[in-house]
């Protein structure tokens, strides 16, 4: 199935190449060229980007941290919805090939759903792939009754993931994505797996359950927020790299495995909640 290729590399965790906000002066732009690479060193190759950051910069910005390293990646990007015509998506595509400096993406996801049939952006997502250009492709902020229409669409086999807002305060996708996900053999990519700068505070219940457990595995709070987001197979998280130390944080989660009682004492100490009328998105 096409969601086995986001396990390939064995991590769970990935490097997030977005990095739009660290373009307005050249030593931002190369302190993030640095962390990205260095991720690489550390051997989490999956990243991910999408033309919508920074309007194309990011996608250049990974383009020089994987330069000369491109067959180590696992390489991610996305489409706006209004590029999502048939025409218009292979173009965007294109675009977005040449801002990386490479030949083919190994997923390209439509960034959220947008007016444009799913029909059509999937008949270019074919095109793309058919072309070389891409190797799979999938959807990000998906709800149950949009990955429905998908499948009736296409069909078993074709949809690689679905990347969804995921993090330990914001657990709605738990209530009927994930299952869907699981039982469709997709792959559920959390983005901001640690909050819109909304991580648990140290003095917090949440924050004290995390820390207790981060102290007995030595490990840091984030790092179990991020194995317990990932504890089950078919699920990725993909973290911001702002720096090397983010870096080195996300590198060491990605072999993290939580104990079943560590995973009830999480599960208990930030619930999901009810479950939303919508998917959330930021």
């Amino acid at each position: 199935m096409e969601r086995r290729m986001f396990g390939a590399t064995g991590r769970r965790v990935a490097v997030l190449g977005q990095g739009s906000w660290y373009l307005d002066r050249a030593a931002d732009r190369a302190a993030a060229v640095a962390a990205l690479r260095r991720g690489l060193d550390l051997g989490m190759t999956h990243i991910d980007t999408a033309e919508m950051y920074g309007s194309g910069a990011a996608e250049s910005l990974v383009g020089e941290a994987v330069r000369g390293r491109r067959d180590e990646v696992f390489l991610v990007s996305k489409v706006l919805p209004s590029n999502a015509g048939r025409r218009a998506a292979v173009q965007a595509c294109e675009r977005s090939l040449k801002a990386l400096g490479t030949d083919r993406l190994d997923a390209y996801l439509l960034h959220w759903r947008g007016d444009v049939p799913l029909e059509e952006t999937f008949r270019a997502f074919e095109d793309l792939k058919a072309a070389g250009k891409i190797r799979a492709y999938g959807v990000s902020n998906f709800d149950v009754d949009d990955l429905e229409e998908a499948w009736a669409i296409l069909g078993a086999g074709k949809l690689a993931c679905n990347q969804v807002l995921y993090h330990l305060e914001e657990r709605a996708v738990e209530h009927t994505v994930i299952p869907w996900c699981r039982d469709h053999d997709v792959a559920v990519v959390a983005y901001s797996p640690f909050g819109h700068d909304t991580f648990p505070e140290e003095d917090s219940a949440g924050g004290r359950e995390l820390a207790g457990i981060a102290r007995a595995r030595g490990a840091t709070a984030r790092q179990v927020a991020l194995a317990f987001l990932t504890r089950e197979d078919g699920l990725f998280a993909i973290p911001k790299a702002a720096d090397e130390a983010h870096v080195r944080d996300n590198a060491a989660a990605g072999t993290l495995r939580l104990a079943p009682a560590e995973i009830a004492r999480l599960d208990a100490a930030f619930p999901r909640g009810p479950r939303p009328a919508f998917l959330p998105m930021i």
